[in-house]
């Protein structure tokens, strides 16, 4: 369970670096709030969700590896609970 768990904050920490190199590759500002793509971005990444104080980079990656992974703890627990009933 653990693995998975660590499977789910890496896949975290790669939807906020994929969004933060998207950011960065697109020559206009991409991410402004009227841009149609930020819904995407508040979805998967929810730490943007507080997007009016300032992050650092490094901690916004970490805190959204830190949210998927709670997310995966809850996912495994409830899958491990039906396997269990069955």
């Amino acid at each position: 369970m653990k693995y998975r768990i660590a499977m789910w904050a890496t896949a975290g920490f790669l939807v906020a670096v994929g969004w933060a190199v998207y950011a960065f590759a697109s020559m206009p500002p991409a991410l402004t709030f009227n841009n149609p793509i930020m819904m995407l971005v508040r979805i998967t990444c929810p730490i943007a969700l507080i997007s009016s104080f300032p992050i650092r980079m490094e901690w916004t990656f970490l805190a959204n590896a830190a949210t998927y992974a709670l997310v995966g703890l809850i996912v495994e627990n409830l899958r491990q609970r039906l396997a269990h009933a069955k």
